[in-house]
């Protein structure tokens, strides 16, 4: 399947434009918020925050990654606040992976497909575990999406490095039957609509495995900056058929690192996001080089 309109190179072209895979979590957490914004009511703190961030961003990262669980907690307000940072970010022409986690089957993930669409985000997080159709009604949507592989949290190993019969383990399983979906979903630049999430704080012989698993997949890599991965962790997984900074498969993204970044002296909280931003995406265009 190639279509220009398709999620997969609508991303490719935005990470191609800005030059860097700079992906930036959107994860409001009150009592981390700025002293200034914590002055206000909640809702509003995270509100001015989330939307503040957005625009110290614009310019460094093409793609943001809004956590819904940092939005949902606040019910129905603080979805409406998830959609105004979803329809702000798309006006600022950046791609919107909602991070969500979804992993139902059927009608279900059906329901929750189309609401992440309705509501804007142009990909979703979403877990496999359930199988394949955990994962089609969200690309019958029109949604891309990232299928857990190898997670950046530590415990994930005791589930994802479970051997199996053939001599790999749970999470060569779940690469090959993304690879599997996915392959029937290849946009103009030649990957594939359907792509996985892997964590930079795994092994460098662990990753590359996966990328030969998942030649074609877009990779999300969590784990740079305050889970303790680094750039470097992430040259594993770059796919060696690149023919631009978007086609080298990978979307690194960060949080904690840019989104509380410490303002020096009488630096304003915005400007410190704006600097970190800054940083993180020239940083990444060393994977380019």
């Amino acid at each position: 399947m190639s279509d220009t309109t398709s999620p997969i190179d609508i991303l490719v072209k935005a990470i191609n434009a800005a030059g860097s895979q700079a992906c930036i979590g959107i994860d409001p957490v009150f009592d981390k918020l700025p002293r200034s914004l914590r002055l206000e009511g909640e809702l509003e703190a995270i509100e001015m925050f989330s939307l503040g961030l957005l625009d110290a961003i614009a310019g460094s990262a093409s793609v943001v990654k809004p956590q819904s669980a940092c939005f949902e907690r606040y019910g129905a307000q603080g979805y409406a606040i998830l959609e105004k940072v979803i329809r702000k970010a798309r006006d600022l022409n950046m791609v919107v992976i909602l991070d969500a986690k979804r992993g139902d089957i059927g009608s279900s993930a059906t329901h929750y497909a189309i609401g992440a669409a309705n509501m804007g985000a142009q990909f979703i997080t979403v877990s496999p575990y359930m199988g394949p159709s955990s994962i089609e009604p969200f690309l019958n949507a029109g949604l891309g999406v990232f299928a857990l592989a190898r997670t950046s949290n530590p415990d994930s190993d005791e589930v994802q490095l479970q051997e199996l019969k053939d001599g790999g383990c749970v999470t060569h399983g779940i690469s090959k039957m993304i690879a599997d979906i996915g392959k029937d979903r290849i946009g103009t630049f030649g990957m594939s609509t359907l792509g996985a999430v892997v964590g930079a704080t795994k092994s460098a012989d662990d990753v590359s495995t996966l990328r030969q698993i998942m030649p074609n997949q877009m990779f999300l890599v969590p784990g740079v900056g305050a889970q303790g991965g680094t750039i470097n962790d992430v040259k594993p997984m770059i796919r060696p058929s690149a023919g631009s900074p978007g086609q080298l498969g990978v979307i690194v993204n960060a949080s904690r690192s840019v989104i509380y970044a410490e303002p020096v002296g009488d630096e304003s909280w915005l400007s410190a996001v704006k600097n970190a931003a800054v940083q993180f995406a020239d940083d990444l265009r060393s994977l380019v080089k």
